[in-house]
C-alpha cells in the first residue's frame, strides 16, 4: 500500500485523514488510540500499545514456565 496522505491544518496542529480501508485494516474508528513507534525504515502506526504487548509476551512466558505452580495455586 503506497498512498500519499495530505497533512491538514487542525487548529494550531496538523493531522492526516486515514482512508476508510486503512481504518478497517487497523480495526479502529473515531475515538480509538493509535501508537506511533520508531522503525528501522521510518515509523510504524499500530492500534496495539507496544509496551503492553511486550508486557503480555513476558507474562505468557512466565505462565508457560511456571504452569505447574500456577495450576497448584488455582486449586
Amino acid at each position: 500500500m503506497n498512498k500519499p496522505l495530505k497533512i491538514t491544518k487542525i487548529g494550531n496542529s496538523a493531522g492526516i485523514v486515514l482512508p476508510k480501508d486503512v481504518l478497517a485494516r487497523l480495526r479502529v474508528g473515531p475515538g480509538d488510540a493509535l501508537y506511533l513507534t520508531e522503525a528501522p525504515d521510518g515509523v510504524r502506526l499500530s492500534a496495539i500499545d507496544p509496551e503492553f504487548a511486550e508486557d503480555m509476551e513476558l507474562a505468557e512466558e512466565i505462565m508457560r514456565e511456571d504452569r505447574n505452580i500456577l495450576r497448584a495455586l488455582a486449586k
